[in-house]
Parts: structure tokens; C-alpha cells; sequence
């Protein structure tokens, strides 16, 4: 059974939920599009219905919520340090299944990843509640089916959205007392079938052809046509690579704090190392890293491919490169 509501049923839920919560979905900036006069669709708080943008894919995914692009680790002087206080506020965040199963990827990189957890990353990530938004048709370059990340059944409360008219299911009881309204049969629904299909290669047909892969003349056309703006990894929702940075202030160079920063396997720098050496200085190389490491690596290391099918890195490339594409094309060759 799910519960209908209208549109200001809807929004007094959200306003009691405020007191406890952080509330982030979808949502359009007016006129901060990458060119004149577009607008940028992307996640930030809501207070209402109306704020949320529901007919068009975020270019930006809700990473930053629980990863922040910038994040204090720790404040420190010349004897003591200090980590930052987070907010007491709950995390509730309006998303799509891919972008839910995203969540889960992350968690396998600073939570599973060897014998200690990313404590950073855990105290907002233990916060976060799922308000999953029903997906039944996609977007032109999705692909969730095909990384069997079309689905999420571990919501809190999930959501049809039908223009004004809005159906949950609250699956956590304790957001039942505040989504109340005419009970209705309701069974959540998610899409079968995505546009596009891609086959993704074999991980153990990879491993004994590893070396021809990896010499593949299919990686020198990215050479050639990849800018390493980084755009791809930064739309990306499981991408999770960080700089650190060491900020001194300028009033007293003695105290200062301790940065994590995103940063990109496809931009300049990423692999510099002392002594002035630099690791995949070739742009068509950092195209088979970040790659491999979503369809190949990843999956070894934690049975599922890091890559939940978005489609984001294909949507933003200012060059049109797919990442459809070259998934296929490395499927073609390890099937050859």
C-alpha cells in the first residue's frame, strides 16, 4: 500500500522534516549552464515541491552531499589539532536508483577498502536517508539496465512523482507520521529496458588477454581527441579520487588547516610524483585507467562494476566522447 498526497501535503512533510533534516534533490540554477543563457541542473537543498527539478538529468550528481568537493579534515597550530563539528542535522536526499546504487559503490572505496574506514566520509555517509524518485523510461544516453543499476530496494520512502500528483511507500517507520493521506494500492516500478544497451566485457576473458588489452590501438584515438579537462570524473557519481592541501593562514603562518580536495585521473598533474617524474602523460593512457578501473578493476576487487550507467560522462564531454563507446569497443576486442 502507498499513500497519495498533493502537492501541499507534500510540502508540509518536508517543512517538519526540515527541523531534523537536510534536504537535497534536484534542482535548476537559472543561467549557470556551461554556456550563455542555460541553465545548470544539479543538487542542492529544497524546501519545497516546486524547487525540484524532475524532468530533466542532474549534470551533476548528489556526491557532493556526503563528499564534499572541498572538505576540512582538520584545524590544526603548531601543538594541538582539531577536527571540524558537522552539523547534528540528518541527510535526506531525493534521488534516482543509479544514483542510489552510487552510494553503495562509494561506500566500497572508503568504507570496504581495507582495514580501515574513511571516518570523514562515514560520519556524513551515516546521515543519509534515501528518498528514491521512480525511474521507469530514463534519459537518452542512461544505461542503469546494463550495470544492473536500475534498481534500489533499500529506501527509506520512495516516490512517484505524476505531476502534481505524488504516491510514496514509506518503508522506514520513521517518516510514517509524517506522510499521511488517502491510502492506495501502489507498487514501486523501475525501468527494464534503457535506450541503449551495452555489453560489458568479461573480467576473466580481460585477465588472460590483460596485455593486449592494455596495448589496444583503441586507446590512441583518446590521445588524440581527449582535452584531460576532467569533466567525465567530475560529473561522474562514483568517481572518488582527492588531492590534499595544506592551507597556512597568511595571519599566523603557524596554524592552519588540512583540505581534501576532489581531483581527476584525467587532468595534468594527477600523477606527478617527486623527483619531476609523471605517470600517463598520454591523454588515450588516463582514458584506459579511469576506464579500466570502472568496468575491470573495480568489479574484481568487489564483484559489480564501479560504473552505475548514468550516462553523466557522455552528457558533459565537451570533445563527444562516449564512454558507451569505448566500453563496447573493449568488449569487441576482448571477444576477438
Amino acid at each position: 500500500m502507498g499513500i497519495e498526497l498533493d502537492v501541499k501535503s507534500f510540502d508540509d512533510a518536508l517543512k517538519i522534516l526540515s527541523k531534523d533534516y537536510k534536504i537535497f534533490a534536484p534542482i535548476r540554477l537559472k543561467g549557470k549552464g556551461a554556456f550563455s543563457d542555460t541553465d545548470l541542473v544539479t543538487y542542492g537543498e529544497i524546501s519545497s515541491y516546486r524547487d525540484m527539478e524532475l524532468s530533466e538529468k542532474s549534470r551533476y550528481s548528489p556526491k557532493e552531499v556526503i563528499y564534499p568537493i572541498t572538505q576540512t579534515l582538520f584545524y590544526f597550530t603548531e601543538d594541538e589539532y582539531k577536527e571540524p563539528e558537522i552539523d547534528n542535522k540528518g541527510i535526506i536526499v531525493f534521488l534516482r536508483p543509479c544514483d542510489a546504487n552510487s552510494y553503495l559503490k562509494l561506500d566500497n572505496i572508503f568504507l570496504k577498502n581495507g582495514p580501515y574506514e574513511d571516518n570523514y566520509y562515514k560520519k556524513l555517509r551515516d546521515k543519509v536517508k534515501f528518498f528514491v524518485i521512480e525511474c521507469t523510461k530514463g534519459f537518452s544516453t542512461c544505461f542503469c539496465v546494463s550495470t544492473g543499476s536500475n534498481k534500489f530496494l533499500d529506501y527509506d520512502v520512495f516516490f512517484r512523482f505524476d505531476n502534481d500528483k505524488i504516491t510514496c511507500d514509506v518503508k522506514n517507520d520513521e517518516f510514517s507520521y509524517v506522510f499521511s493521506g488517502k491510502e492506495v494500492e501502489f507498487t514501486p516500478e523501475f525501468i527494464e529496458k534503457n535506450e541503449i544497451e551495452v555489453k560489458l566485457p568479461d573480467v576473466d576473458k580481460i585477465s588472460r588477454n590483460i596485455e593486449y588489452v592494455f596495448n589496444h590501438e583503441l586507446w590512441d584515438e583518446y590521445t588524440k581527441r581527449c582535452i584531460a579537462c576532467g569533466r567525465c570524473t567530475v560529473s561522474c557519481p562514483t568517481c572518488s579520487c582527492f588531492s590534499m592541501q595544506d592551507i597556512f593562514y597568511k595571519d599566523n603562518p603557524k596554524c592552519g588547516e588540512r583540505r581534501r580536495v576532489w581531483a581527476s585521473c584525467m587532468v595534468d598533474g594527477f600523477t606527478d610524483v617527486a623527483g619531476g617524474h609523471s605517470y600517463r602523460q598520454k591523454y588515450g593512457e588516463r582514458m584506459r585507467f579511469k576506464v579500466m578501473h570502472k568496468i575491470y578493476n573495480y568489479k574484481k576487487r568487489f564483484g559489480t562494476t564501479m560504473c552505475v550507467g548514468c550516462g553523466r560522462c557522455d552528457d558533459v564531454c565537451p570533445e563527444y566522447i562516449s564512454f558507451i563507446k569505448i566500453v563496447s569497443k573493449v568488449t569487441d576486442a576482448v571477444e576477438r
